[in-house]
């Protein structure tokens, strides 16, 4: 069942995310924190020439949100900002549920697993606070980046 191979992607990514690390002398970094729950995470980003060479992260947070994280470090490397800014609002279209919307988003591929997040809207800022923290981090924004 599609279903379970989704939660299979998702509890492996939290049990070993991709790219857990602090980048040293990262150019671009920037705190998440998200309330509700207490996930916090820090995204660090070094980009050339306009494209993402590495990204990485570190914190803690529940199997959603970390997972969330890792697929996002594996799936932005290699991508030019313009491509980040789209895979960005892609990937919110298709958690807050918003499908029709969704169609006409990038090809999103392994970041679909995602989508039953849009059943719990709870589940939704688990899901979308390394992307905003990474967003954060891209406009060199201070301060704690939060999913509001």
């Amino acid at each position: 069942m599609l279903e379970d191979l989704y939660q299979q992607v998702i509890l492996d990514h939290n049990r070993a995310p991709r790219n857990f690390r602090k980048m040293e002398r990262a150019p671009h970094h920037a705190e998440g924190y998200n309330p509700l729950c207490g996930d916090r995470v820090t995204v660090y980003v070094r980009l050339a020439d306009d494209t993402v060479t590495d990204i990485t992260f570190e914190g803690s947070g529940c199997a959603i949100s970390k997972a969330s994280a890792s697929l996002m470090t594996e799936v932005l490397k290699g991508k030019r900002r313009s491509e980040v800014d789209a895979l960005f609002e892609g990937f919110h279209t298709l958690v807050t549920g918003r499908e029709a919307a969704a169609a006409a988003e990038p090809d999103l591929g392994k970041l679909r697993v995602f989508a039953g997040v849009r059943e719990f809207p709870m589940r939704v800022k688990c899901a979308t606070l390394a992307w905003h923290t990474m967003r954060a981090a891209l406009e060199d924004r201070a301060g704690v980046a939060t999913t509001e």
